[in-house]
């Protein structure tokens, strides 16, 4: 054991479960296969959506938001899709609670029921497509090119945090074209957009390939995939982007008028990454020591401890450093001066190297 950590070498999972715990990236929550994402694997992950949503906005992209709740009928709409999801559907049948006068406790109330269920967004598709039915009459309405920062419900019944929970954080993008070229070229383009993240700012390389037919997204013709290697010698699926050709076109009856007057159905792609990077960015680098961040990611860059005699040996140290933090600043190097005298400066460099600082 190293600083309450289990060795890669004798139980790798364990390993990866103390270093999400102890290095204060997240736990457990109260409801099952969900986790509480704690402030600071919170701020790795806005490092790395601050950075995706550069990348999608220099590619031409734009954000949006859709709802959380998506009427049952609209998955009846694309048979595959709904097939590949149903399992995983959190499904809503009532809109009201009540308390029980015979108990004292709060129960649902029968009477409430909704008229039609409400599936829990595990993906967007089919909100997103009937939206875009109203958006679309005309080619000059497209290319559509929009991403959603949003979080989805996919119910896990084996968990694990980061990795694989029942709600997670993701970015999706949902576009729609003219042709079939256009659609299938963006969906390359991304998966290269992905490829570039995470060889230029996590330092993990991917290998990119295709799914095969059994493992492809539901309502996809094809899926790309990035696929990272792990310590332990298996690869993680790190990121996809589908080719839906005009499948949810015709499911929602979205076409457009070309140039020559005549109705087509619209070409569309897919693509998202999730807070599973953050899974990926622990098992790509970090050591029996704990955490190990890439630079370009980390929260903090640079911590500075103090270490002195005399509390007036700290006053002089005080004020050498404050000049120290001003360029580092001014450079863009996030930093963090840890004069607090609560803890001694051993233990202090333990917790640093544990949390990754570079």
């Amino acid at each position: 054991m190293s600083k309450g950590i289990t060795k890669r070498e004798d139980n790798y999972s364990q390993w990866y479960n103390d270093i999400v715990q102890k290095a204060q990236l997240a736990e457990n929550s109260a409801v099952r296969g969900s986790m509480v994402i704690k402030p600071y694997g919170y701020a790795i992950w806005e490092n790395m959506r601050d950075q995706l949503d550069r990348m999608f906005k220099a590619t031409g992209h734009v954000n949006a938001y859709f709802p959380l709740f998506i009427p049952k009928s609209f998955f009846n709409k694309e048979a595959s899709h709904v097939d590949g999801f149903a399992k995983e559907c959190a499904v809503i049948t009532h809109y009201r609670l009540k308390n029980d006068e015979k108990t004292g406790k709060i129960v649902v109330d029968p009477n409430a029921k909704l008229e039609e269920e409400l599936i829990v967004r595990p993906t967007s598709e089919t909100i997103i497509w009937d939206s875009y039915k109203r958006w679309i009459h005309s080619y000059r309405d497209l290319p559509i090119l929009i991403n959603q920062w949003a979080n989805v419900v996919r119910w896990e019944m084996r968990t694990r945090l980061f990795l694989r929970t029942s709600e997670f954080l993701w970015q999706e993008g949902h576009t729609a074209h003219a042709t079939k070229e256009e659609a299938m070229e963006e969906a390359r383009k991304m998966i290269t957009v992905y490829r570039q993240f995470a060889e230029d700012y996590m330092a993990m390389p991917v290998l990119v390939g295709r799914k095969t037919d059994n493992e492809r997204f539901a309502g996809a013709e094809e899926t790309y995939t990035i696929e990272a290697m792990m310590q332990d010698g298996k690869a993680l699926q790190s990121g996809t982007s589908h080719f839906l050709a005009q499948n949810f076109a015709k499911a929602f009856d979205v076409k457009f008028a070309n140039e020559k007057g005549d109705l087509e159905y619209v070409w569309a792609s897919s693509w998202g990454v999730s807070t599973r990077l953050i899974g990926a960015l622990i098992m790509a680098h970090s050591d029996d020591n704990g955490l190990v961040l890439p630079p370009k990611l980390a929260p903090l860059k640079v911590v500075i401890v103090p270490v002195y005699r005399k509390q007036e040996d700290l006053k002089t140290i005080n004020t050498y450093v404050a000049k120290i933090v001003d360029e580092l600043i001014n450079a863009g190097i996030t930093v963090k001066y840890d004069n607090d005298d609560k803890f001694k400066p051993g233990y202090k460099f333990a917790e640093y190297e544990l949390k990754g600082i570079p």
